[in-house]
């Protein structure tokens, strides 16, 4: 006989809840309660926590928020237990919808990016595809990603995006340095690539453009 695979009428699809936020886990408990055909085993507050739980409840699918307080953010969280817990699927429910954002999701291994204003229908349907291991994405970060493969650029590393994050906040390049414990000369030839990236010649106008890039958080 065949096992039913989760959300397509079978078994109920199974999810573990990971927010740092106990009131957006209850919201999210109650909403998930009225959904047919998915039942939520498990919460975490944590990175760590979300891990241990995903190991243990073995979940379909975890509904991973990005930003998690202390300890693992939900990117490590992803990496780790997309690794760690084979079967198991992560979605990502977030606020945050930065190019950077979304692209270390999916490097990470994340099934599906969902921004938190969705509507409980496509949350639902999200968490469905998630589980039978397609991709879903809320409509606007489907449309930035086709967006970038039209006109794809040079994408900035994790070094550059921090370095990037440092002048949005009108830090120099010693106080960078500083911030980040690498040399003001490893700064300033971080600063050339990022200009290159982004087609810019100055300071402002890397922060400009990575703004309207959405870059930056």
């Amino acid at each position: 006989m065949a096992t039913p695979t989760p959300g397509s009428g079978g078994a109920d699809v199974r999810v573990l809840l990971c927010d740092d936020h106990t009131v957006v886990r209850a919201g999210l408990l109650a909403l998930l309660a009225s959904a047919p055909g998915i039942e939520v085993v498990g919460e975490a507050a944590t990175g760590e926590e979300a891990l241990a739980a995903a190991a243990k409840l073995r979940p379909d699918v975890v509904l991973m928020d990005l930003h998690l307080g202390s300890g693992m953010d939900g990117i490590e969280t992803t990496r780790r237990v997309v690794a760690e817990v084979p079967g198991t699927r992560v979605l990502v429910l977030t606020t945050y919808d930065t190019d950077a954002d979304v692209t270390r999701a999916v490097e990470a291994g994340a099934t599906g990016y969902l921004l938190k204003a969705e509507r409980p229908e496509e949350l639902f349907a999200a968490i469905r595809a998630a589980a039978e291991g397609r991709a879903a994405l809320s409509a606007p970060v489907a449309n930035r990603v086709m967006e970038r493969m039209r006109s794809p650029r040079a994408a900035l590393t994790d070094r550059e995006l921090d370095i990037l994050g440092q002048l949005a906040h009108g830090l120099g390049n010693r106080e960078i340095a500083r911030a980040l414990f690498i040399s003001e000369a490893t700064v300033k030839t971080h600063l050339v690539r990022i200009y290159n990236k982004l087609g810019v010649d100055t300071r402002a106008g890397a922060v400009a453009v990575a703004k309207e890039q959405r870059l930056l958080p």
